[in-house]
């Protein structure tokens, strides 16, 4: 969130479970310059604080990345043609991801034709994926056939040729976030540790558009960084019955090979319904209950508790924290056991109506011009127009007034059950 320079003082109230409001109360009088009081009813209370910017945000705010983010290319520089370099293919025809096939070493020989000939298949390829630690974080990281893998990312990335070619080439990909919220240079180098650790040039940030996947190299420099060769495969198979296919697919694999939804691309078809199927994910009745109160109260107790600590991209607390970090890691502080990343956090329970939001509940935007369907951004609902969030880089965790204009994916109410689920996802 930035605050236009905006130093004002304003109010903020938020009504909370009685039990949460000597924490809440702490959290808010730990602001700069913050003052606060608690007025006590039966059973809940009300906090009234004042705060000065940036933790006071003028009306009008924006959700970081929403606005002012379009771009008219993905952000990509022209690395220097290497000898010997396939020349990329043009893009042809898109292929949601559905499924992704891992396993500790190479697959058979066989299995990505047997796959590619069952029924409702529409497309597969086969990968090399590993987590590399790339400027001193560990990043999922993918190695690709250019040509082919291009098919698979979110549109914008897939469209662009340059980023491709520049993959094919020996440079690195990365999305759109970790490239920006990393300040990392385009055309510059950074260090990758494989087997092997080497320096490879950033060609551009383009967001694949695959769960927590945020690097892409060539299958050829995945190689020399010592990557297993075609453990992985990626599936497309957007008008088949999933978790068929997933028993079809498993039948084909070793048994050290998982199978797994793609929850990411679930999400880019919309969030769950209170019922029924969205993609790869059901929900039911059955599927529930959602948080108890204990749990509630815990979770928003915790969540408080980080008001002002720094944003980093990747940190997962206690004392740093990207968006979905803080998500996590306040539900872990009440027992729940939550996916990493923003897009499989929106599969974790029903989608809720706006006019129905209990505090507790997650917002989720799509924040990311090259994947702009993809759920990138998650705030925690505490009730009366508020929302809690870990925005951006140079920022820290803030309340501010919740957002529903340009670029709200939806809200969505956690299931314990459901959440633990999707964390066990293989895919996320």
């Amino acid at each position: 969130m930035r605050d236009g320079g905006c130093r004002q003082r304003a109010s903020l109230k938020v009504t909370v479970p009685a039990g949460v409001a000597a924490g809440v109360l702490a959290s808010l009088i730990a602001l700069p310059a913050a003052s606060a009081s608690v007025v006590q009813t039966t059973g809940r209370a009300t906090l009234v604080a004042t705060a000065p910017a940036p933790y006071a945000i003028a009306p009008g705010f924006n959700v970081p990345g929403i606005y002012g983010s379009a771009i008219s290319a993905i952000p990509a520089v022209q690395l220097a043609a290497q000898q010997g370099t396939p020349v990329v293919r043009p893009l042809g025809q898109l292929h949601p991801a559905d499924l992704l096939v891992i396993a500790p070493q190479m697959l058979p020989a066989t299995a990505l034709a047997a796959i590619s000939r069952l029924p409702r298949v529409s497309a597969a390829d086969l990968l090399d994926a590993a987590r590399l630690e790339g400027n001193g974080h560990y990043v999922a990281t993918l190695g690709v056939s250019p040509s082919t893998f291009r098919a698979f990312a979110a549109r914008p990335t897939a469209e662009s040729d340059v980023l491709w070619q520049n993959v094919a080439d020996g440079g690195i990909a990365v999305s759109y976030l970790m490239g920006q919220q990393k300040q990392l240079p385009l055309g510059g180098s950074v260090t990758v540790a494989g087997v092997q650790t080497e320096q490879l040039q950033v060609g551009g940030f383009g967001t694949v558009g695959i769960s927590g996947v945020d690097a892409v190299v060539s299958d050829q420099v995945a190689r020399s960084l010592g990557f297993p060769v075609g453990n992985a495969i990626v599936i497309s198979a957007p008008h088949a019955r999933l978790s068929t296919l997933i028993g079809q697919v498993a039948h084909l694999l070793p048994k050290n090979a998982s199978v797994a939804p793609l929850v990411a691309q679930a999400a880019e078809r919309g969030l769950p319904g209170a019922t029924g199927s969205a993609g790869a994910i059901s929900i039911t009745a059955s599927s529930g209950p959602g948080l108890t109160v204990a749990q509630t109260e815990a979770f928003l107790a915790a969540a408080l508790s980080r008001v002002g600590l720094p944003y980093v991209w990747g940190g997962a607390g206690p004392n740093v924290f990207d968006c979905s970090g803080l998500v996590q890691w306040s539900m872990r502080q009440a027992g729940i056991v939550m996916p990493r990343v923003a897009v499989d956090q929106a599969q974790t329970g029903p989608q809720v109506p706006v006019a129905d939001l209990q505090p507790g509940d997650l917002l989720f935007y799509h924040t990311d011009p090259t994947a702009p369907t993809y759920i990138s951004h998650v705030a925690i609902y505490l009730g009366n127009g508020l929302m809690l969030q870990a925005p951006e880089p140079g920022e820290d965790v803030q309340i501010v007034p919740a957002a529903f204009g340009a670029g709200f994916a939806g809200a969505v109410r956690v299931y314990p059950r459901v959440a633990a689920a999707v964390a066990g996802n293989i895919a996320g």
